[in-house]
């Protein structure tokens, strides 16, 4: 794994403020919003001081029934190119439904929407990495994402899904670990055990972001402060396995350069106190849950499906 360090979300509103923090060891930037042909100067300038910068999609939809659009992933690999970076990242999550070879128009979501965690679909998707995979010039990584709804007749456990899809598949994993805590308050799902079932060695980098409560439901808006639990999950996972890289995503209601540098801070802390306490005992265990994994995986694939 390329080791990244410590990063942050680079956005044009903050690009002064990156550029001048200490301490920053690589950015991601949205693939969608830069141009090959007019890389934004700031991270021109990023670079040429030797930064990291890795190209994060959101439009390619691996999740979705279709095979990923050739025109989406050629854009996405010229701008791994025109970046020299060491690997691209998009998201488990479908974007689009309808089109052609449905009675439906084509209609674009405008947002990460749940893949379902069944057998079909995990072929589905195993099979869209592949293709993405074949494409890009660099290694994939494929992130968790936050959702506010689970749908009926799911046979795999989140860190089953994701165990499975990196075992067939050989894709690296971005967790995101505000999308752990979003989906434990939203969906009951514990991030510990969640955590636990992950191959962690498949890791590439981590996302750690804000977000906020409302009406009893956790929002995931990239605009708030991270919350301790968070941090504590952070310190968790860090406890369990020597993250590559960790970034910050801030995407609105951007704070002061000071209030930044005290978030990244904090990322750092909470990654530090997960080392502190990864000793002997936690490399047993670490063993202990890839054997545990293995057999799990091994009997789901010889199990045939629950059908209702």
């Amino acid at each position: 794994m390329t080791h990244l360090g410590t990063g942050i979300g680079w956005r044009p509103e903050i690009a002064d403020a990156v550029e001048a923090m200490p301490g920053v060891d690589w950015v991601e930037v949205v693939a969608e919003n830069i141009c090959p042909d007019h890389l934004p100067a700031s991270l021109t300038r990023l670079r040429r001081r030797g930064v990291t910068v890795v190209p994060h999609g959101v439009s390619l939809g691996l999740g979705g029934a279709e095979r990923p659009d050739p025109a989406r992933l050629a854009a996405l690999a010229e701008r791994a190119r025109l970046l020299e970076a060491p690997l691209v990242t998009e998201h488990i999550a479908f974007v689009r439904a309808g089109g052609a070879l449905t009675a439906s128009p084509a209609l674009e979501a405008g947002h990460l929407l749940p893949v379902p965690r069944t057998r079909d679909a995990l072929d589905v998707l195993c099979e869209n990495v592949r293709i993405a995979q074949d494409a890009l010039p660099v290694p994939l990584a494929v992130e968790n994402i936050a959702a506010l709804l689970a749908w009926p007749g799911e046979e795999l456990t989140e860190a089953q899904f994701l165990y499975e899809l990196a075992e067939r598949t050989g894709v690296r994993l971005l967790i995101d670990v505000a999308n752990l805590y979003t989906n434990q308050v939203n969906r009951g799902e514990d991030a510990a055990r969640a955590l636990a079932g992950l191959p962690v060695e498949a890791i590439a980098y981590v996302h750690v972001a804000g977000g906020v409560l409302k009406d009893g439901v956790w929002h995931d808006s990239h605009a708030h402060p991270v919350p301790e639990p968070v941090l504590d999950i952070l310190t968790d996972l860090a406890s369990r396995v020597r993250p590559p890289g960790v970034l910050l995503e801030r995407d609105d209601d951007f704070p002061s350069p000071a209030e930044l540098e005290r978030e990244l801070g904090s990322v750092r802390a909470a990654v530090a106190r997960g080392r502190a306490t990864a000793g002997g005992d936690s490399r047993v265990l670490r063993a202990l849950r890839s054997v545990f994994c293995s057999v799990t995986l091994f009997s789901l694939m010889r199990s045939p499906p629950t059908r209702c």
